[in-house]
């Protein structure tokens, strides 16, 4: 038996090939990607302008799937949260973060993730693949399914309006698929969603940020978390690797580039680990010594099961913004979202424990 190419790991451009490989006109290749990305259609029979002949060409070939959805959890906030699960069986979960007239879908780049991080949930399931093109594209599909946003709205009228690769995985460790993905979730003739409502955050993987940066013009959330590496080592493995000096560096030599740009630092605060006011004036003198324009995002820890770690208490956090603040960076403090239902910031985690 043949197996069936899935269209959604295509390009635009190898999409183009597939259909003149068909003996098709140019002019269908854009009818199809229209069907698929903003009409969000997966049955080729219901592809009203393609000639009966093509569909058949069609359905003999190829595939248009989502991933399989197992689990839906609705937080009392109206976080949403999907448990997703891809043709070999791997899962992953994927998070829409509502708010009044516009929300963010969550979705991940690794089924587990290799970072380890002594504070995030996913770390502690560890790392088992990339995610392909076509499985970090579904994961929007079925967001858009769910909210009923087909064909594709406008900036103005839809509800999924941002995308922020911060689930599961390292998606700078996935790099070309996320790029991939990225192209096709942007372009304009199918699910567009601008480039600039898009955050793709990493936990410091130096030497692929310009990289990063240069290839999906995305915006950069660098999971920073600690003023040092003594304290970044101890809970970001990734630290001894690719010091903080390294992706400061790296990105000074971004912004070189592109003077418009601003960096946002993620920062979850720990209690007595790294949440003093001492950890707060390193921090300020860090930024200055490398000169970046940047903005911090103050995330209260999330407890997890059986994780060693405790919030800082609300005081400390306030004490923590009022201080970077008063120095010039804006360092608002992220509301939590989805904790009942484990969809908040560093709760992620598809694999149950074993029994």
């Amino acid at each position: 038996m043949i197996k069936k190419q899935e269209l959604t790991e295509l390009t635009k451009e190898e999409l183009a090939s597939e259909l003149q490989n068909l003996g098709e006109k140019p002019f269908r290749a854009k009818q199809l990607w229209q069907w698929i990305y903003y009409r969000g259609i997966t049955d080729f029979n219901l592809m009203s302008n393609l000639s009966l002949a093509l569909r058949q060409k069609l359905i003999d070939n190829y595939t248009i799937t989502r991933p399989k959805v197992i689990t839906e959890q609705i937080s009392v906030d109206k976080t949403h949260k999907w448990l997703l699960e891809f043709a070999d069986g791997e899962r992953v979960e994927m998070v829409y973060i509502p708010e009044k007239d516009r929300g963010a879908v969550c979705i991940s780049t690794q089924v587990g993730c290799a970072m380890g991080c002594k504070f995030c949930h996913t770390g502690s399931q560890h790392f088992t693949r990339n995610l392909t093109t076509g499985e970090i594209v579904g994961q929007f599909m079925v967001a858009r399914d769910a909210y009923k946003e087909w064909p594709s709205p406008t900036d103005e009228t839809r509800y999924l309006s941002n995308i922020v690769v911060m689930g599961m995985g390292e998606p700078l460790n996935n790099l070309d698929n996320v790029v991939r993905a990225l192209n096709i979730l942007t372009d304009s003739e199918g699910i567009s969603i601008s480039r600039r409502r898009i955050t793709m955050s990493t936990s410091g993987i130096a030497p692929k940020i310009v990289e990063a940066l240069q290839r999906t013009g995305v915006r950069l959330a660098v999971s920073l978390h600690a003023p040092n590496n003594a304290i970044r080592s101890k809970i970001m493995p990734i630290n001894d690797k690719f010091k903080i000096e390294d992706v400061m560096k790296a990105c000074a030599e971004y912004q070189q580039g592109d003077h418009s740009r601003y960096i946002t630092f993620e920062y979850l605060l720990l209690k007595g680990i790294n949440d003093s006011q001492e950890n707060a004036k390193e921090l300020i003198k860090l930024l200055k010594k490398y000169k970046l324009r940047a903005l911090f995002n103050l995330i209260p820890f999330n407890p997890w099961p059986n994780c060693i770690f405790e919030p800082s208490e609300r005081k400390t956090v306030e004490a923590f913004s009022k201080t970077l603040e008063e120095a010039g960076f804006a360092a608002p403090i992220r509301v939590a979202r989805g904790q009942d239902i484990l969809a908040a910031c560093g709760q992620l985690k598809s694999k149950m424990p074993k029994a």
